[in-house]
């Protein structure tokens, strides 16, 4: 698998403090990559060190097999979490200097605008002032400028920040668009479902140190504790040591819910054998962790609730 970056061996301190203790984590291309991590953890270091604002103590980034040097920036785009728009320039003004400077001419640049305004709806904004328009406003104009030049390699540190749950889909819309079309992004978020809906690899960095990584799937199924939700009818059932019975709750009408755990080498289909006879099963569903719950036992070692994946009985 071809990576578009590389960063090797961070070692990024200021003055007392160790920001990235000797973090490594690979991106591969066309993937939407989630760096992950507490406030404080060390994600924002890295990241200015992949955009260059700062560099590494120690330790190397390669783009594209290459030393990460200069010439880069060109193929990077970068939607920090602390926006940084003009507030008294009007909208137009600051969408077309901003990407000029990345070297696009202004008639190419006005032609690309135009067709990201009428995605977004947003003809009439043209002339407003930055200062006029809400935060999400503020951040669909961020956005744009963010991804306008056509980047190999897009940042979005916190995108969703401002947005109703209408434009938090077009946004995400788009991010999976700039996929398909060929680009890299790292995702850089507190929100879990957001990862779970668009990650297909993560690292999670805590205490300066990369604690864990990988694709999202082998990572869900690293974290899977072989235990089943049974939901059903009957007074009562019994079952043999190779299950665990975690957790029964009595539900009105005869009805209970009960949380079971299979014996390593028992299947799930041995479980239903055991209680088919005995009960009437209305639902069976294996609790799988999600990203929050791998989140929070990641870095505090403490279990959240789980959500469960339905089989067909």
């Amino acid at each position: 698998m071809l990576n578009i970056l590389e960063a090797q061996h961070i070692i990024k301190r200021y003055a007392n403090h160790t920001a990235l203790d000797d973090v490594s984590i690979s991106i591969p291309k066309g993937s939407i990559f989630g760096l992950l991590g507490p406030n404080g953890a060390g994600k924002t270091s890295l990241i200015r060190i992949i955009t260059q604002i700062t560099a590494p103590d120690s330790g190397q980034v390669l783009f594209n097999g290459e030393q990460l040097a200069p010439r880069h920036i060109a193929q990077i785009g970068y939607l920090p979490e602390e926006r940084g728009l003009y507030k008294k320039m009007k909208v137009g003004e600051q969408l077309l200097y901003l990407t000029q400077l990345k070297g696009i001419p202004r008639a190419v640049a006005l032609e690309k605008l135009k067709i990201w305004f009428n995605k977004f709806d947003i003809q009439s904004w043209w002339n407003k002032n930055i200062e006029d328009l809400s935060k999400g406003m503020q951040q669909k104009v961020q956005f744009i400028a963010t991804v306008l030049h056509n980047p190999s390699l897009i940042i979005l540190d916190e995108p969703f920040t401002g947005f109703d749950p209408i434009n938090a889909n077009v946004i995400k819309d788009e991010i999976l668009q700039l996929k398909q079309q060929g680009s890299t992004i790292i995702f850089s978020t507190h929100r879990m479902e957001s990862v779970e809906e668009l990650c297909d690899y993560i690292a999670l960095i805590n205490k300066s140190k990369k604690i864990l990584d990988g694709s999202t799937k082998e990572i869900k199924n690293r974290f899977r504790t072989n235990t089943y939700i049974v939901e059903g009818e009957g007074s009562n059932f019994e079952l043999s040591s190779d299950f665990e019975v975690i957790s029964r709750e009595e539900l009105p009408d005869n009805y209970f819910r009960a949380s079971i755990r299979l014996q390593p080498g028992i299947t799930a289909n041995q479980l239903i054998a055991h209680l088919i006879n005995q009960i009437q099963i209305h639902s069976f569903i294996e609790s799988i962790p999600t990203m929050n719950d791998i989140f929070i036992r990641s870095v505090t070692g403490q279990s959240s609730v789980n959500v469960g994946r339905e089989i067909e009985v």
